[in-house]
């Protein structure tokens, strides 16, 4: 199988992990329409965090390699001679929180463009069951005039990757694959199977790893509004949550979720792909559409116990200054994808308040670019009305709250990583 040329398309958070792990074995060409990207990749630096400088440049090569290596590249020349493609694009959803296929449809015109007899395409991007064959492969027989399952075939093994996590890193996650024949999914399995040391599981179809996927986040995404549902309650009721929890959590079987923001391009977004097909079948999922509202809704109630506090300590409002300590959707990555921390300074900035966000792990050019947010890498050498913990970068866990405090302010934990010297947490 070694003879195999891979394609991945789409470099980001999940398909360089997917190329370096690949070129360890295969000849690899990374492509993406991003320019300053493959530059990026192509000098031996991934700003993601999500391969070491070392990893990376162990197996770049400066051409398209014919043995093991991998070349990043914007043309689609490049990809020409492969026989695997890969699509590791993202699936959004827009403001009304319907699903965005374009980069997924727009990938597949690009490797229509190259596909030749015999060829495999992979899909890895998170859909609704049915999106592979019902949208995707059109298009590729549309545009190069092939036969499904006659002339090329398709394979879905849905990503895994957790961004910023270090442990479990794409090599060390159990795979599920999938084939559009069974034959092919013998096929796709063995080629991943190659390189994940973890092992893969064999979906019967397509269908089946697309579900998988879309319900693993909406599980977690619906636990985690059952305890943020709580967490408003027990405040309202003068207990502390995380006190709860720890008893609770005394219990063998008892499931140890916490309350927070829920953002990121998977939890905060997947539920809604299947929520969208089960309506087109006539059913209206109330259970995930319910555990999404209150996710959604935890932005706003963060800002509200805030300012809460602040006038029962009788600080003023109106232009009081106020220190957010992260932007990312989760601890030491600088992923800002679907941050809902946005929704917390939203809701602070509606009372006139003025707001400092420090966070020395975001990009500050692709915050302002995504939000319209200044943030500043600096640590702030003023001192605030109030001091938010949103984010548990481990830089965090080391500052002197106090040194930002005036005399009259309070401290609020988000995370619930703060032991002492706090007026709030959620």
């Amino acid at each position: 199988m070694k003879k195999e040329k891979i394609a991945i398309i789409g470099l980001g958070y999940v398909g360089l992990p997917l190329a370096r792990l690949f070129a360890t074995k295969y000849a690899v060409v990374g492509f993406d329409i991003n320019k300053e990207r493959v530059s990026e990749l192509m000098s031996g630096t991934d700003t993601t965090l999500e391969v070491s400088d070392a990893e990376l440049q162990a197996v770049l090569v400066d051409k398209p390699p014919k043995g093991k290596g991998l070349f990043c590249s914007t043309s689609i020349e490049d990809i020409k001679e492969c026989t695997y493609y890969i699509v590791t694009v993202p699936t959004p959803v827009d403001k009304n929180n319907k699903p965005v296929l374009t980069p997924l449809l727009k990938a597949s015109e690009t490797v229509a463009k190259v596909l030749s007899k015999g060829n495999i395409v992979i899909y890895e991007s998170t859909v609704y069951p049915g999106a592979t064959e019902e949208e995707c492969i059109p298009i590729l027989e549309k545009n190069t005039g092939l036969k499904f399952n006659k002339d090329f075939f398709a394979g879905y093994s849905p990503e895994r990757i957790n961004p910023g996590d270090k442990e479990h890193t794409v090599e060390k996650i159990l795979k599920v694959t999938s084939g559009s024949t069974p034959e092919i999914g013998k096929k796709v399995n063995e080629l991943y199977q190659s390189v994940i040391i973890a092992g893969t599981h064999l979906a019967p179809t397509i269908k089946v790893a697309e579900a998988a996927k879309v319900i693993e986040n909406s599980q977690r995404d619906i636990n985690i509004a059952f305890v943020n549902e709580l967490a408003k309650i027990f405040n309202l009721m003068g207990i502390s949550t995380h006190d709860v929890l720890e008893a609770a959590g005394t219990k063998w079987n008892f499931l140890p979720f916490k309350p927070g923001l829920v953002g990121g391009h998977c939890i905060g977004v997947d539920p809604y792909y299947l929520a969208q097909k089960a309506q087109e079948y006539g059913y209206n999922p109330e259970i995930i559409l319910a555990g999404r509202r209150m996710n959604d809704s935890m932005g706003g109630y963060v800002a509200s116990e805030v300012i809460k506090i602040m006038i029962q300590k009788e600080i003023k409002i109106k232009d009081a200054k106020i220190l957010i300590l992260g932007i990312t959707f989760k601890e030491n990555c600088p992923d800002v994808r679907n941050t809902k921390v946005v929704d917390v300074v939203a809701a602070f900035k509606e009372y006139n308040t003025n707001i400092t966000i420090y966070d020395p792990w975001a990009n500050q050019e692709e915050v302002f670019h995504e939000y319209g947010l200044l943030s500043t890498k600096s640590l702030p050498k003023d001192k605030f009305d109030a001091v938010v913990l949103t984010v548990a970068h481990n830089e965090f866990m080391e500052l002197d709250f106090n040194s930002f405090r005036k005399k009259a302010s309070i401290i609020y934990d988000v995370k619930g990583v703060l032991n002492k010297d706090i007026e709030g947490r959620l």
